[in-house]
């Protein structure tokens, strides 16, 4: 059969086994060369080339290449999102592709689909119990395969104006039941106020909250794709979420946008669910209410067993073309757990690390410089990154997150609920796996 067809297949087995140990939970590169992920003269001095889009990477390498003169690591910065995602393939294709490349988590079944990622499981054994149990899955696509080490995450959880909240006698929601009441709370006493918004211009936000919920929107089912994009746990969050749109409880309007910055800014919204980026976001989009935010958990469907999705987040993976596999892997686990790495991931490339001893380490002793009032900021965000739900992603993500956006972008202005939206979406991408030759289950 052709080759790419057997890897789609490969992929599926691989995903079905991973169901079961979770209990169904225009390019010439400057790679390494060809070959086909070989050691090669692993004994001898190696250089290694590393695509990523996080800053002053090559500042973090540099500590790497001072203390490892046998292992040189050239950092090349990329693009992010699909585009890099695209070069990769394309580079793979021509095998041509750099030993090592920032891959975002839902990336990497596209990526392993197309032959791109090397399965590094023997050379990363000893990572594992570094990361919360939620983030690993994701870099696994079998019981036994591992094909990234997690390097950053973006946790979900609650943001507040604690100015505003006091002034209209709003309590933080502890669950999702308590978030409604207090958006209709708001509204019976400011109807010029909102408590946040529905935004369509970003999937990821909305996966995050049906991670949370318990939805599996990929799985394998008798080595073939079953898409459960409108899966019980995400009818649950599109109906909460298009409920509240529907009787205008909450605004409707995208984010990232200059109307969503003053709405920050002036207090019109009160509250932003999002990840533990967001102070970042809030310093240039609400520059005049610095100090008068904290951060909550985000609101649980399930008290007794708390949960969070994640919004962002990010691996390092070893190329199928790498003909350096072990030093290669060696300097992404060096990357992810090095105590020194991790630190100067922190403060060089501004990321939370996906590491559970990074998240509460020197590195991050202070809250940031927004939230400055809330100074066990990071320890409390530790503790919430711990219960990061399993998530479940698929080879054509990018389908799904692009049918979202127009899909529920029409259902949102309309303030029509979002049910045929969620349908829309599961059928735009069941359509683009047959198309692409994967097979799907009903």
């Amino acid at each position: 059969m052709p080759h790419a067809l057997h890897r789609r297949r490969v992929l599926v087995a691989t995903a079905a086994a991973t169901a079961v140990v979770l209990g169904a939970t225009t390019l010439t590169a400057c790679g390494s060369g060809s070959g086909s992920g070989g050691d090669g003269a692993e004994s001898g001095p190696v250089s290694l080339t590393y695509w990523s889009w996080a800053p002053n990477m090559d500042k973090v390498a540099a500590i790497w290449n001072a203390e490892h003169p046998e292992i040189k690591v050239t950092v090349q910065k990329q693009a992010s999102g699909d585009d890099l995602v695209t070069k990769i393939i394309t580079a793979a294709k021509a095998h041509q592709a750099p030993d090592l490349v920032q891959a975002e988590f839902q990336a990497l079944p596209t990526l392993v689909s197309n032959d791109a990622l090397a399965d590094i499981s023997a050379e990363v054994s000893g990572a594992k119990d570094k990361f919360a149990p939620g983030l690993w899955q994701q870099t696994t696509l079998g019981s036994d395969a591992v094909y990234a080490v997690p390097q950053d995450s973006g946790p979900l959880m609650f943001f507040y104006r604690t100015d505003l909240f006091q002034q209209y006698g709003l309590k933080v929601p502890t669950t999702w039941d308590e978030f409604a009441a207090t958006a209709k709370a708001l509204k019976t006493k400011a109807p010029d106020k909102a408590l946040t918004t529905f935004s369509s211009n970003d999937a990821g936000l909305f996966a995050g909250l049906a991670q949370q919920a318990g939805a599996q929107w990929w799985t394998a089912q008798d080595q073939k794709w079953k898409v459960g994009i409108d899966d019980a746990a995400t009818k649950k969050v599109a109906d909460f979420w298009g409920g509240l749109v529907k009787d205008g409880a909450i605004d409707n309007q995208p984010m990232y946008t200059p109307a969503w910055n003053k709405a920050l800014n002036t207090g019109e919204q009160l509250a932003w669910v999002s990840a533990v980026w967001a102070p970042g976001v809030l310093t240039t989009a609400a520059p005049d209410t610095q100090g008068k935010w904290a951060m909550a958990p985000l609101p649980q469907w399930d008290t007794a067993k708390p949960a969070t999705g994640s919004w962002g987040g990010s691996t390092t993976a070893v190329t199928t073309d790498s003909k350096h596999k072990a030093a290669a892997a060696k300097f992404a686990t060096w990357l992810n757990t090095d105590p020194k790495a991790l630190s100067a991931l922190v403060k060089e490339a501004g990321i939370y690390p996906a590491a559970t001893a990074a998240q509460s380490g020197p590195a991050l002793a202070q809250p940031p410089a927004f939230f400055a009032g809330q100074t066990d900021f990071y320890t409390r965000a530790a503790e919430i990154a711990k219960t990061t739900a399993p998530a479940a992603w698929g080879p054509n993500v990018n389908v799904a997150y692009t049918s979202f956006k127009d899909e529920f972008g029409k259902a949102a202005k309309a303030r029509s609920g979002f049910d045929q939206a969620l349908t829309a979406m599961r059928d735009a991408t069941v359509a683009d796996l047959k198309k692409q030759g994967f097979e799907v289950a009903p």
